[in-house]
């Protein structure tokens, strides 16, 4: 497995060197999708709304998205792609040319995981864990994919009381940095989640993943992942979602320049998500579309060059049609930061003092269809 270099991620810029980066780079959107969601989901409230798809029904959808840019998709281990159906995964990606981006452990789904997986106090149930994660990081690597992404939704509680909670923590990093050791190379992508299905997941906020990277890679020790850590990389990176750090209160620009202040940013999750609320997925755009631009300029900030990943839960509509719509909800969005005065907008960001309110007046006028009707708007006092 060749891995991505996110180290450019993390170079600081001097604020002219900002202004020559926002002014060449832009982001490559390419989209990713996961498979689990382009069948009609079930839900524990309704029927489904349409008829269960079987994984080559879900892989014929997305070819047919492959002309609107959909050029890569996402899968779990072994519900959705396992040692039987290779060669249909092999195929799909030859005849249409999406890759098979990532291989996701299905570490939160078995009933053997029923309090906890990585982090299970049960040794057998952890064991178990630990071997499923690395079979799945095993096809990784010969699916030579970018990265396996790992979301602990079964490792959390519900009644922190009495539990040992730095070592429920030291379970789920020895866990993952062991199964990491077992398939050297490959690179994890991490995702947060502060709740559901538990209480409280482990490691449930943006920053909290971050600290786990570090704390799994201090325990890294077969040479292939020494060399590649000596060499800068980050191995244990992070695919952070925009519904997960909305659920946690976070900041979404905030969030995500973690990950990219460390070069941990391999891929990450888009959908929109209300405040305070269970985890809805909603199409790209639905709220908070001023989040998703002001992600989006971090994102150039920071010169990322990752897949964005629709993550989405589309249950009263087809899911190529939600797909489309969340493409270009990304692409709009990203027209719109492409269109701004970059130098004037970093110089009243670092200069506060002398464009007191200009930034967000010259937002509201970027984002309207009329700006010519709005009162003039001189430039910041340079």
């Amino acid at each position: 497995m060749a891995l991505a270099d996110l180290r450019g991620q993390a170079v600081r810029k001097t604020p002219e060197e900002m202004a020559r980066h926002l002014a060449t780079f832009r982001l490559d959107l390419r989209f990713s999708a996961g498979v689990w969601f382009l069948s009609p989901p079930a839900s524990r409230f309704h029927e489904r709304y349409g008829p269960e798809l079987d994984i080559p029904a879900r892989l014929e959808v997305a070819a047919g998205l492959a002309d609107h840019g959909l050029a890569a998709v996402e899968a779990h281990y072994p519900n959705e792609v396992n040692e039987e159906n290779l060669d249909l995964w092999r195929s799909f990606a030859r005849e249409t040319g999406i890759r098979l981006l990532t291989i996701v452990p299905l570490l939160f789904h078995g009933r053997q995981f029923e309090f906890g997986s990585l982090s299970s106090p049960i040794e057998r149930d952890r064991r178990e864990a630990i071997d499923l994660a690395r079979r799945a990081f095993a096809l990784n690597r010969e699916f030579d994919t970018d990265f396996a992404v790992v979301w602990p939704g079964i490792d959390g509680y519900e009644n922190p009381f009495g539990i040992d909670l730095a070592a429920m923590r030291a379970r789920f990093t020895d866990g993952l940095a062991e199964a990491m050791d077992a398939v050297p190379g490959v690179r994890v992508a991490f995702e947060p989640k502060p709740y559901e299905p538990r209480g409280r997941i482990l490691f449930g906020t943006t920053p909290e993943g971050v600290l786990l990277g570090r704390l799994v890679e201090a325990r890294l020790a077969v040479p292939e992942n020494r060399r590649l850590l000596s060499e800068g990389h980050a191995l244990c990176a992070m695919n952070p979602e925009v519904g997960h750090a909305l659920m946690a209160g976070e900041d979404l620009p905030y969030a995500f320049s973690w990950p990219l202040s460390e070069g941990r940013l391999a891929h990450l999750h888009l959908n929109s998500q209300p405040l305070g609320n269970f985890d809805q997925d909603l199409n790209v755009g639905v709220v908070s579309p001023e989040q998703l631009e002001a992600m989006l300029y971090v994102l150039k900030m920071h010169g990322y060059r990752g897949h964005f990943g629709i993550d989405i839960n589309p249950e009263r509509m087809p899911a190529e049609t939600a797909l489309r719509v969340s493409m270009d909800a990304v692409r709009a969005a990203n027209d719109r930061i492409e269109d701004l005065d970059h130098e004037a907008v970093l110089f009243a960001a670092n200069h506060p003092e002398r464009a007191r309110g200009w930034l967000e007046a010259y937002l509201v006028r970027m984002r309207a269809r009329h700006p010519e009707r709005l009162s003039p708007l001189p430039p910041p006092t340079r």
